[in-house]
């Protein structure tokens, strides 16, 4: 039973394993989609939209990475323009905040800085609620929900 118990924790530790290491491979990938400005700019326009749509709120305060910030002053009119179609509601007044910026992207694979892959954080007025709808959030929510779908090909060695 000793070994049985062994083996299990063996498997576990090789199931983490591979999980972690599909995770980071996607980590990698995020990299690449903010190298694609156009896409990149879809891509942050929806996050802007769809922050919008969540936090349901006359005003907010939008962070981004500084390296993203003329792109994302350029997209912020379009974004209210399509929530405005969405909702046939006003769109909320955005303010970007020039104070704090998201950090940016990690200088090496195995770098372990704060670092941001791309994308927004979204914040009432008041700064209460808060979205973090950033490439790297999504990647770990989408990670959250699809584990037990990942981890049942692993299971048939059971």
């Amino acid at each position: 039973s000793m070994q049985l118990n062994a083996a299990r924790i063996q498997f576990l530790q090789a199931q983490d394993d591979a999980v972690n290491a599909m995770k980071e491979a996607a980590s990698k990938e995020l990299l690449n989609v903010s190298n694609d400005k156009n896409k990149y700019r879809t891509v942050l326009k929806g996050l802007i939209v769809q922050s919008m749509l969540r936090l349901n709120e006359k005003a907010v305060l939008l962070r981004c990475r500084e390296m993203d910030r003329k792109l994302v002053e350029s997209i912020v009119e379009e974004a209210k323009k399509e929530f405005a179609e969405k909702t046939k509601r006003q769109a909320p007044k955005i303010t970007m905040d020039d104070k704090v910026f998201l950090p940016p992207p990690p200088k090496s694979a195995d770098s372990h800085e704060p670092s941001c892959s791309g994308g927004v954080v979204v914040a009432s007025q008041d700064g209460k609620i808060v979205l973090e709808n950033t490439l790297d959030a999504r990647l770990n929510v989408a990670f959250r929900q699809n584990l037990p779908e990942v981890c049942i090909p692993l299971k048939g060695l059971d």
